[in-house]
């Protein structure tokens, strides 16, 4: 039976993942450094101190790490707080979780200022018990011990816990450590959607149809 729900933002709450790609290439122009061709796509998987690192080691940046992710969170957080859109569905399906008292966390690698800047301007905070970052947990989604911090904090078990992620090597991630997973669909990741349809449990294409999701919570 599913007891609780962790979503991951960028992409899954929010339609945010290209403006992470404009983000690194606008820090880059004001240093007067051209993006590498596929960096977007190479820092995707990354965390943010992975992607700082990157771009001093294969950009050319000689700021520091800590100034790297000044300038780069400083640039989303315009974006976060003016342009970034909510998902098309995702407050019918936050507020539908909710009426079934399913406990929801946010787990991202994306920093803690962001996340709330983010999600309050949508009205979404409210929906969540708590936000679990890759800083705090001191790993990326790589490893699972951010969706296990996150299950824990409102006391569920792995199998007993969706966690809707967008990213195909979060998704396995979250997989191979017991958790229920519910790929979505995001045109950032178009490529990589039959491999998130094969390796997901669920897969939505977008939160219209939520057939087969309600069909899970109802076992």
């Amino acid at each position: 039976m599913i007891r609780g729900a962790i979503f991951d933002m960028d992409g899954v709450l929010l339609d945010s993942n290209g403006h992470w790609e404009k983000a690194a290439e606008k820090y880059l122009e004001g240093l007067g450094i051209a993006p590498r061709p596929g960096m977007a796509q190479a820092i995707f998987e990354m965390t943010l101190p992975e992607a700082a690192d990157y771009l001093i080691r294969e950009c050319g940046v000689r700021q520091s790490p800590e100034e790297i992710l000044q300038g780069c969170n400083a640039v989303m957080k315009a974006f976060y707080e003016s342009e970034i859109e909510k998902k098309e569905g995702i407050f019918e399906l936050l507020d539908a979780l909710q009426m079934k008292g399913i406990p929801m966390m946010v787990a991202t690698v994306t920093d803690r200022p962001l996340v709330e800047a983010g999600l309050k301007r949508h009205g979404l905070l409210d929906f969540f018990e708590g936000i679990v970052t890759a800083a705090e947990a001191g790993e990326g989604k790589s490893s699972p011990r951010i969706y296990l911090e996150a299950a824990n904090r409102i006391r569920c078990k792995p199998e007993e816990t969706l966690v809707f992620e967008d990213a195909l090597h979060a998704l396995r991630t979250a997989k191979k450590a017991g958790f229920v997973t519910v790929g979505v669909y995001d045109a950032y990741s178009e490529e990589k959607q039959e491999e998130m349809k094969a390796s997901a449990q669920l897969y939505l294409r977008d939160y219209m149809d939520l057939a087969a999701l309600d069909k899970q919570l109802s076992r």
